[in-house]
């Protein structure tokens, strides 16, 4: 109160003085403060220091590898079914077996057809017998119509005679005709019969690929009555035998047939298989916006089956001497991707920006810039900014190790 009573004693002038006097005193104030807050700040900024972990960039081999997956499918398949009718007598195969091309696999009951063969036999005979029987009636019937000539030309015989003469010829001809029809129509009969008799045995045959498959089902069993066209067993070929995989728009375009395929699968992890694509659809799926690739697996062995799920890698590209480094140690300042190489001197962190190609895994190559040597920090890099202090590990790598070309060495814990 005393010095709201002083303030209202004082004049205009003073008022004013003291008003000035208070702005100024604030000024000077915030103009200290700004100076502290920002040598504090630099000196913080100086002082602060982030446990890292580094690797060395490397030169050597990376490559631009497409991963899918994909399921095996036999190189074909196909049903073995009869075509007659009957009783199934005998089944030589069963699920599993090999069976070679022209191998007989099933065996109908026959005796039917072996009757209709013998009964075409027997109705071959007789048109042959006519046969022969109108083949002697048409030159017993020639002899006379010559002779009706000759005599008709002395004018011994009349012309109704020599008409006569020249019917019966004729009709003989005719019927002779008619006997040979018959004696090939017996033969075809006979042919058929036999050809049907051969359907009773069930043959499994192919036109093209190997000359060994293998019965990947059986549909039925001895003593089935059997109609046309109903499955016995299925074949399958395994070697070479089919991937399929599916590829989407990104790789689809990169795929080419004759491509080198590396398979692999889960029940043999320590093996590579070797394939080649074969095939490539000429169209994507609307439902998945991908593309039927077909790859044919050397299959020598038998190990891989129908069924299993494999893994499959196809290369695209590759660089003999490449810059590279893990894939880990990239990161994102504003617009700009980067890394930060390690001061191993002066345990600082400067932040560099790269340009990258090709990606492999947990590796990454370095197209830009080309010279870039050293080593890079694996983990602790989110929170450094350019010129950061850093703390190494105490059995840090030593520097002449970013020099030798090699692979990507684990990163070693930091210190903290």
């Amino acid at each position: 109160m005393k010095v709201m009573e002083k303030i209202k004693r004082m004049s205009v002038i003073q008022k004013v003085l003291l008003a000035i006097g208070l702005v100024l005193t604030v000024l000077l104030l915030l103009k200290i403060g700004q100076v502290a807050l920002k040598k504090s700040s630099s000196n913080g900024f100086r002082q602060a220091a982030v446990a890292v972990a580094v690797s060395p960039v490397e030169n050597g081999l990376i490559r631009d590898v497409g991963l899918f997956s994909g399921t095996l499918i036999p190189k074909s398949q196909f049903v073995v079914a009869p075509k007659v009718s009957g009783k199934l007598k005998k089944l030589y195969v069963n699920i599993g077996d090999r069976v070679t091309k022209g191998q007989v696999v099933a065996q109908l009951d026959d005796e039917e057809y072996q009757q209709q063969v013998a009964q075409a036999e027997a109705d071959l005979k007789v048109a042959r017998a006519n046969f022969e029987e109108a083949k002697s009636a048409l030159e017993l019937a020639k002899k006379d119509l010559e002779r009706a000539v000759t005599l008709h030309q002395k004018g011994i015989y009349s012309e109704a005679q020599f008409d006569s003469a020249q019917a019966q010829y004729q009709s003989q001809e005719a019927k002779f005709k008619v006997s040979e029809a018959q004696v090939a129509n017996k033969e075809a009969a006979l042919e058929t019969a036999r050809v049907r008799l051969s359907y009773t045995r069930i043959i499994a045959t192919w036109e093209s690929g190997g000359n060994v498959r293998y019965v990947g089902e059986r549909f039925v069993d001895e003593g089935a009555l059997l109609s046309v066209n109903t499955p016995i067993i299925s074949i399958v070929e395994l070697q070479p035998i089919t991937a399929v995989i599916y590829a989407t728009d990104k790789e689809y375009f990169r795929i080419q047939v004759g491509q080198a395929v590396a398979v692999s699968s889960s029940v043999f992890p320590d093996k590579k298989f070797h394939g080649q694509v074969v095939r490539v659809a000429p169209l994507l799926k609307e439902t998945s916006r991908q593309a039927r690739v077909e790859v044919d697996i050397d299959n020598e062995e038998g190990q891989l089956k129908p069924g299993m799920f494999i893994n499959a890698e196809i290369e695209f590209g590759r660089r003999e001497n490449a810059r590279i480094i893990p894939f880990s140690s990239l990161v994102s300042r504003g617009n700009t991707q980067g890394v930060f190489l390690a001061d191993m001197e002066n345990k600082k962190a400067i932040f560099k920006p790269v340009k990258i190609g090709i990606i492999e895994g947990e590796r990454a190559e370095v197209v830009e810039p080309a010279d870039i040597s050293g080593f890079v920090v694996t983990l602790g890099q989110h929170l450094l900014q350019d010129g950061m202090g850093i703390i190494l590990p105490e059995t840090g790598p030593k520097p002449e190790a970013a020099k030798k070309p090699g692979k990507p060495s684990s990163p070693t814990g930091a210190r903290r």
